[in-house]
């Protein structure tokens, strides 16, 4: 599990790993508008189907070292607010390292998606995991692509015909 930043923190968060637990807390997440089309879930699913899968997906990538989403708490509230981390993809039938990001609808849009997808941007250029990193976003979630052009990604291409990939290379870094 290499690429996780469990225990990590940053001014206003901190990093754990995904539970059981925290199932109830992430379902409201999937009653919003477009989430299940900008995560490339099956918009047929209920909110309780849509988490579930999101859950499956997590377990199976931390139990095959292929990354995942790291929960973030809100280090003075100890609320949960989202999820962030390195995921390994294949894009375009090509193996690359992610940085993935979701928040609660209540915490959109105060910055938690950038400050820790910024973390994990850094976190894997100072382990030296790879030397360009991407986040794939929805055609249509200007959110997250706010959040990758913030964090010093550029377009790259559009892959699947409704996915934009950002990337940064580690030479464009810091």
């Amino acid at each position: 599990m290499k690429y996780l930043l469990t225990g990590h923190q940053t001014e206003r968060l901190s990093f754990r790993l995904l539970t059981p637990d925290d199932f109830d807390i992430w379902v409201p997440l999937f009653k919003e508008k477009n989430v299940a089309l900008f995560l490339g879930l099956d918009v047929t699913l209920s909110p309780t189907g849509l988490c579930k899968a999101w859950f499956d997906k997590a377990f199976n990538r931390y139990e095959n070292d292929l990354g995942g989403m790291n929960v973030l708490i809100d280090k003075q509230t100890n609320q949960f607010i989202g999820q962030c981390g390195i995921l390994v993809q294949t894009v375009d039938d090509v193996e690359r390292l992610e940085v993935g990001y979701s928040i609660l609808p209540k915490f959109w849009n105060q910055g938690y998606a950038f400050e820790a997808a910024n973390t994990c941007k850094n976190y894997a250029f100072e382990n030296n995991f790879t030397d360009s990193l991407i986040s794939v976003v929805h055609i249509d979630n200007i959110g997250s692509e706010k959040v990758a052009i913030k964090n010093g990604m550029t377009f790259e291409k559009r892959t699947e015909d409704v996915f934009n990939v950002f990337s940064i290379d580690k030479k464009d870094w810091k």
